[in-house]
């Protein structure tokens, strides 16, 4: 399973915005990668920015398929990559 762009960007705003006990409509994701620093995401809540590294997009990730899909996978199934925008690979064990 392949989650795109925009899934990798709700799963962290659902994540974020189930930690802060905000509406996901407050979160606000720009997702980064870095030849030097890999994948990070940058987020605004609540007025505040934060980054994400990438086991924090990975947990978000797990917690989306589990309540968005029923599906529950780990950090070494999921593999963020990118060519036009960021995707991410969900593999299966």
């Amino acid at each position: 399973m392949t989650l795109n762009e925009q899934e990798i960007m709700n799963a962290i705003c659902l994540h974020i915005a189930e930690r802060k006990q905000i509406q996901p409509s407050q979160v606000q994701v720009q997702l980064m990668w870095d030849e030097d620093l890999g994948f990070s995401a940058e987020v605004i809540a609540e007025g505040r920015s934060q980054y994400l590294i990438e086991a924090n997009m990975k947990e978000a990730i797990e917690r989306y398929m589990l309540n968005q899909h029923g599906r529950r996978v780990f950090r070494s199934q999921i593999e963020l990559d990118v060519e036009d925008e960021m995707f991410a690979v969900i593999h299966e064990e």
